[in-house]
């Protein structure tokens, strides 16, 4: 809000401006938050309402000063005329990317204690004698999803891994993100809730002035491949997936939008295999066709 000012002298004092009566060249017109919101959906299917309009007027103040606009129209005039150029820069400056290691921990404790026994008694050996397992993370902002997963494979496979052939896929909209995910180099405080043996294994801490940051172990990168991916384009991989991580991001598209997803990770799927959600997320109509088999856990049927 703007600061409140008081002309003390004997003239008369000017009236406070509101959110709503912001420096006309800096003021989110109807007319562009309408143009943002649709430029948004019809490029990456999230929804923005009323809810979202201070966030998207904070992040869009950034994005005119970078560009040295002098206000919001001028900018989407340039995502008019220049859509092409600027949608991955500006997509990648008002996606929100919230998340941590071990984030919605229920869900790695399922895979240690059902699936992955589950996994190891019941997957069959191919020509070459290994055992295939692929894991997919699609939305996987700045890596600390991935590397959890990579983290709880190792962790329970650590006296069979010889025989697996495992990998993980990586995607996000965000191609920031994902560079911040590839380098796997982190605040320290982002680890300070793992346990100790965790970090010592599959941590490094940095030195001198680097002291306050953590790198990733090379074995974690080693089965991680990470991929910008747009969710509503064409998904080049072939799978099938064992495992589809899916979670937080279902939340910000329109439910038509959500049922085609589903029917898509469906599809990836190989039988038997499971689709996480984020805490607050569900399968709406799609509920049927999956067994509900833990919190936000939805097993494909065999």
């Amino acid at each position: 809000m703007a600061e409140q000012r008081r002309n003390v002298s004997n003239k008369q004092s000017h009236p406070q401006k509101s959110d709503d009566n912001r420096d006309q060249s800096m003021r989110l017109t109807d007319g562009d938050f309408k143009f943002i919101c649709e430029f948004v959906y019809e490029n990456t299917g999230i929804v923005l309402n009323d809810s979202k309009r201070e966030m998207l007027y904070r992040r869009l103040t950034r994005i005119v000063r970078e560009r040295k606009l002098n206000t919001f129209g001028d900018y989407c005039q340039l995502l008019r005329d220049q859509g092409d150029q600027e949608k991955d820069f500006f997509i990648n400056a008002i996606t929100t990317n919230l998340t941590s290691f071990f984030r919605e921990n229920h869900h790695f404790e399922y895979l240690t204690n059902e699936e992955i026994p589950t996994l190891i008694k019941n997957k069959v050996t191919d020509a070459k004698g290994k055992k295939r397992l692929r894991i997919w993370s699609s939305a996987s902002s700045t890596g600390e999803e991935p590397y959890s997963i990579a983290i709880t494979l190792l962790e329970a496979m650590k006296n069979d891994l010889a025989m697996w052939d495992m990998k993980i896929l990586a995607t996000d909209i965000d191609s920031n993100v994902l560079a911040k995910g590839k380098a796997g180099i982190y605040d320290i405080n982002r680890i300070e809730e793992i346990s100790q043996n965790i970090k010592q294994t599959y941590f490094f801490q940095g030195c001198g002035s680097s002291n306050q940051s953590v790198k990733v172990h090379d074995k974690l990168k080693k089965i991680i491949t990470f991929k910008q991916l747009n969710l509503l384009h064409d998904w080049p991989m072939k799978g099938p997936f064992d495992v589809i991580f899916c979670r937080n991001v279902i939340i910000y598209f329109d439910k038509k939008t959500q049922q085609e997803l589903f029917e898509r990770y469906y599809e990836m799927l190989a039988p038997g295999g499971l689709l996480f959600l984020g805490h607050s997320e569900n399968l709406g109509n799609y509920q049927k066709y999956f067994t509900n088999v833990g919190r936000t856990i939805f097993r494909k049927p065999f």
